[in-house]
């Protein structure tokens, strides 16, 4: 009866040892599984984010493509336009060489307040020679009060005119002086011209940047009689 019995529950302990270690293994398998889902997912949801990605590059470079293109036309187009313009510049150059050229003279002026008490000038300045050779133009600025002037160093100090000269430039205003004038300059060609305007400051500009550093470069746009 004793053995009969050892057997059975060694049976029964056997059983349920086994069942246990194949409920372990079952929720192991169960956990394994979700984790590979999980990963799975994952794995799925990366995908779609690169397909994603790939497909909005490649609309991205399509119309990069087609911009360039654009761009290309425009360009062409524009570089067409200014030879004409340029063609047509020569021709009317050449009919007012042949009839005596263009005196010298200025065709706009204008000075504009910088940060940290600076200036930016700017003129346009118009000859052409009878002869239709271009010519060298000094410019000279000065600054003028009641009693003292202030020459302003030009950079560069001398051009070249056949046509239309920009003069452009930047100074600083020295300490305490105060212009009522300034004074305009040029020789070329044998022809002297002076020009004088009131020092008059308008509105400030609006967007100025508070440091010389962070200003653009100057200007070249034709100035606005």
């Amino acid at each position: 009866m004793t053995a009969i019995v050892g057997l059975v529950f060694g049976h029964k302990l056997g059983y349920q040892r086994g069942f246990h270690s194949m409920q372990n293994e079952t929720k192991q398998a169960m956990i394994n599984s979700t984790e590979a889902t999980r990963e799975l997912e994952k794995l799925s949801l990366s995908h779609k984010i690169a397909t994603n990605q790939a497909s909005t590059a490649k609309q991205e470079l399509a119309i990069s493509l087609a911009n360039l293109n654009e761009l290309r036309k425009s360009q062409q187009t524009l570089t067409v336009e200014n030879r004409q313009l340029s063609q047509l510049n020569e021709l009317y150059a050449d009919i007012v060489s042949d009839e005596g050229g263009m005196p010298l003279q200025v065709i706009g002026a204008e000075i504009k307040p910088l940060p940290e008490n600076a200036f930016e000038y700017g003129f346009d300045v118009g000859m052409l020679s009878s002869d239709g050779k271009a010519k060298r133009l000094t410019p000279t600025l000065t600054l003028l009060d009641d009693d003292d002037l202030v020459e302003v160093p030009l950079d560069p100090a001398v051009y070249t005119i056949e046509g239309i000269t920009r003069i452009r430039g930047r100074f600083t205003m020295p300490s305490g002086f105060k212009p009522l004038q300034v004074k305009l300059s040029l020789q070329a060609g044998g022809q002297k011209v002076e020009q004088l305007y009131n020092w008059t400051l308008g509105a400030s500009v609006d967007g100025m940047p508070l440091s010389l550093l962070d200003l653009p470069k100057v200007d070249e746009s034709p100035i606005e009689p």
